[in-house]
């Protein structure tokens, strides 16, 4: 069922808060891609890990979607894949909604003057090292698009609907260095949504699903 930008926002008003992670500044990482939990004792293993942060475009259309990228073939670290804008968080960023909205800036040009924060998901523990604290933005429509193509190759949106759908939520899995790794995939089109972007996607849907079906119900 179509998900209206007043569904999505009556969905993420008391489940999402812009108060900061309290571990997100002091982040230490486990293995694989997945959600960093406060009370996991694998946070205190390894080396720390590099902060980053992403923003969650959704796009106020009549029918919410979100915005996403396909990074460049010739990035180091997830190259190809399509991903939420967003990257390291620099030392002058004054928080990760700061990082997000900057790096947005950066990689597709949207002026943050479009963006509505709503809130943060917990952050998501990277196999390449990074901890991602994904931030939930409600762009206004009428934003121009600018590609930087040394960071991605294209940007699209996809129906929020689709990817609030657990029907579309496939859990598969692939050898890595000898090691069989389990992850969510979102295909959509020829587009292959997977990996982090999925499962930050997985984790929106577990935190707000009832309340949008709730919503939708009462429309």
């Amino acid at each position: 069922m179509p998900v209206s930008p007043d569904q999505f926002t009556a969905a993420v008003t008391g489940r999402l808060t812009l108060d900061v992670p309290s571990f997100v500044h002091d982040p230490f990482a486990g293995v694989g891609d997945r959600p960093a939990d406060p009370g996991d004792p694998t946070i205190n293993e390894g080396p720390p890990a590099r902060p980053a942060a992403v923003l969650i475009p959704v796009v106020a259309r009549p029918e919410a979607t979100v915005l996403l990228t396909q990074r460049s073939s010739d990035l180091s670290n997830h190259s190809g894949q399509i991903a939420f804008p967003g990257g390291k968080i620099d030392p002058d960023d004054a928080s990760p909604l700061a990082a997000a909205l900057r790096e947005a800036e950066e990689e597709i040009g949207l002026d943050r003057r479009y963006v509505r924060p709503l809130g943060y998901l917990a952050p998501f523990l990277s196999r390449t090292g990074y901890l991602i604290t994904p931030v939930v933005g409600l762009v206004e429509p009428g934003f121009e698009l600018t590609l930087n193509p040394s960071e991605v190759t294209d940007a699209f949106e996809v129906p929020l609907a689709f990817l609030m759908d657990p029907k579309n939520h496939q859990r598969q899995s692939r050898e890595l260095n000898g090691q069989r790794r389990y992850f969510y995939a979102m295909p959509f089109g020829e587009r292959y949504i997977w990996g982090i972007t999925a499962g930050i996607l997985r984790n929106l849907w577990e935190r707000l699903s009832d309340p949008i079906e709730a919503v939708s119900e009462r429309a």
